[in-house]
């Protein structure tokens, strides 16, 4: 049990500092020698490794990196980025795009999926306004953090919560108790990052010029698998809404909107080599550390042992933003979710665990997977990098300032 405590907790550290002497170390390779380290000291057995990899997130990944970097490499997403942004004038205008934007769309198609997509389209809009990239990375993490919390199909966390939570109407009930926070929770990035980084952002006027599409068959086929995603994740809504009792997973979605880059794009090799491989290693080495972690029953143990209310909503809020940084927040709400259902957890409980397992995305980087997506992505194709002490200087504030609003809400809600 101590073994792979000691693991975790040297990988959490690592992470923090990025480097043994000399010796610069990227995420994944520091996820992945915690996930050797485990295996070797025998803390989780090989087969019990290989079942503890998610396969439905590993494909999900895939298929949206797929479209990613077809998305990319056809030139589309930069006509789409000109579309989108070609009316900013100012940097004020350009922050509240990205953040509103980011954020509705996430609520929409995952926080994943964003983190995937946007990466690559804010780094060209610093590039085009003579931006420093990771002020609008930081943005961008943010946004789809806050974002993804009104919407049951946000994040995995909460498509967890409203399945196994038994809750009705999930896409009302998440809206009833969460539109307006989170509304005022993006507002409250805006100002976070403009204090912050008030020296970055000048509000000069900017001017976007377009590019031209680089492969206009392989932009079609990007197009036309946009529209799938698009299309699909509206029947999923549907037939939430209608009550259809299908097994209509994400990863089927996601699969079936990569599928026409795949199947009639000629450059599909290319774009598979290109996939970021890294970021699908970091998870598969994730799981395996993650279930070496749980199979000690630490937390489990501690969480039994703590005298407290666990239906408190400031309990929920405060521990569910800090084991969400050490066992990752899938993980955690599947340890708490039980637990608060068995003490009679009502809707509104169930809601807070959503909020307080997902803003701790905003806390520090290993909060949220979409944070390892986008500084992944972001090293990839620019060299460009957040650390982790630069990530924590924003995310601690910018965290305080969500718990406080959210609980403020839920606590005077029914």
């Amino acid at each position: 049990m101590i073994i792979s405590i000691i693991i975790l907790v040297g990988v959490f550290l690592l992470i923090a500092i990025r480097q043994i002497g000399n010796i610069k170390l990227q995420i994944w390779q520091i996820m992945l020698f915690g996930a050797i380290a485990v295996l070797i000291t025998r803390q989780i057995s090989p087969i019990n490794a290989l079942k503890s990899i998610n396969l439905d997130v590993m494909l999900f990944l895939f298929s949206m990196f797929v479209i990613g970097v077809a998305l990319e490499e056809s030139g589309y997403l930069s006509y789409l980025s000109y579309k989108i942004f070609n009316r900013v004038k100012n940097t004020n205008q350009l922050l509240l795009i990205i953040i509103f934007g980011a954020g509705f769309a996430s609520a929409l198609l995952m926080n994943d999926t964003l983190a995937i997509i946007g990466t690559p389209m804010v780094l060209l809009l610093a590039k085009k306004y003579n931006i420093t990239p990771k002020y609008l990375l930081i943005t961008l993490a943010f946004a789809i953090t806050i974002g993804s919390v009104m919407s049951p199909i946000g994040n995995p966390q909460n498509f967890l919560i409203a399945t196994q939570g038994n809750i009705k109407n999930p896409f009302l009930t998440f809206l009833q108790y969460l539109f307006i926070p989170t509304i005022i929770n993006l507002f409250a990035v805006f100002l976070v990052i403009k204090l912050f980084y008030r020296n970055h952002f000048k509000n000069d006027f900017l001017n976007y010029s377009q590019e031209p599409i680089k492969d206009h068959r392989l932009a079609l086929l990007s197009k036309i698998s946009l529209i799938l995603l698009l299309i699909l994740i509206l029947v999923k809504i549907a037939m939430a809404f209608l009550n259809i009792q299908m097994d209509f997973k994400l990863v089927y979605i996601s699969i079936a909107a990569a599928l026409p880059i795949l199947m009639f794009s000629r450059k599909r090799i290319f774009i598979i080599k290109k996939v970021d491989w890294h970021t699908l290693i970091f998870f598969a080495a994730m799981f395996v550390l993650m279930e070496s972690v749980w199979n000690t029953g630490f937390f489990q143990s501690a969480m039994n042992t703590l005298n407290i209310n666990l239906l408190s909503i400031s309990t929920i809020l405060l521990v569910s933003v800090l084991l969400s940084q050490l066992i990752s927040n899938v993980p955690f709400v599947a340890l708490y979710l039980p637990m608060i259902s068995h003490a009679g957890a009502t809707i509104k409980e169930m809601i807070v665990l959503a909020v307080g397992s997902t803003i701790a995305g905003n806390l520090l980087i290993l909060g949220a997977a979409s944070n390892i997506i986008i500084i992944q992505n972001a090293e990839k194709k620019s060299g460009e990098t957040i650390t982790f002490l630069e990530f924590a200087k924003i995310g601690i504030p910018m965290t305080i300032v969500n718990v406080l609003i959210y609980g403020f809400f839920l606590f005077h809600s029914k």
